[in-house]
């Protein structure tokens, strides 16, 4: 391919490429619930939280469903542990915008089904945390607990255990294309006692930069 040619197809492309800009519109679609969600191309998306929450959730909740009484059961069951859930952390990478109230609510849904533990309204938490004054991460001091432990009793939600919600992630750089490492981490602990049980979900995605495979055809260039 001389010079000459090359210009003017290079040309006749970005032109091409700037009226389509000019024309082209936006549209959107109701996406039918069967067909495989979009993937994110420089971030995650709804690919990786979903698997992530539904993996670790499940983990969590049926190493605990034993302690529910069978259907059938004579017995009463014992009332349900009741669970704080204070708090998505995002400790990744990445930006997760909107993605971070939509993990908190799948997560305190995947509970609320499961009949395993008995949920504290998201609402009453956010409440008890304004009254005093506490981050999520500050709970962990004795007087800090002690105070908001007291402020929801006073709302008339007493509650047994906390829950954190945990994103981080690893990166691995081969060049311009990268792996990222995506690991979520439930950590549930019992404020009776100071113990805590631990669960978590990881999946590993790629990120690849790359030419347009139909700008390399048509000029004739390899990768």
């Amino acid at each position: 391919m001389n010079r000459r040619h090359f210009m003017g197809l290079a040309a006749a492309l970005t032109g091409g490429a700037a009226l389509g800009c000019k024309s082209g519109k936006q549209f959107a679609e109701v996406r039918d619930p069967n067909k495989q969600d979009m993937v994110g191309s420089h971030t995650a998306g709804v690919e990786t939280f979903k698997p992530l929450v539904e993996g670790a959730t499940a983990k969590l909740l049926a190493r605990h469903s034993s302690h529910v009484m069978p259907a059938g059961a004579t017995e009463l069951p014992p009332p349900a542990k009741r669970i704080c859930f204070v708090a998505v952390e995002n400790k990744s990478s990445e930006e997760i915008g909107d993605f971070k109230d939509q993990i908190y609510q799948i997560i305190d849904q995947r509970i609320v089904d499961s009949h395993v533990f008995q949920p504290i309204n998201k609402r009453f938490v956010d409440a008890g945390l304004i009254q005093t004054r506490l981050r999520p991460d500050q709970l962990f001091v004795p007087q800090n607990m002690g105070a908001f432990a007291a402020a929801m009793q006073q709302q008339g939600q007493p509650f047994d255990y906390l829950l954190y919600a945990t994103l981080t992630s690893g990166t691995t750089r081969e060049n311009k294309d990268y792996q990222r490492d995506y690991l979520l981490t439930l950590e549930m602990i019992d404020i009776g006692s100071g113990t805590y049980d631990k669960e978590s979900e990881t999946l590993s995605k790629g990120y690849y930069h790359s030419r347009p495979a139909k700008w390399l055809s048509l000029t004739g260039l390899k990768h």
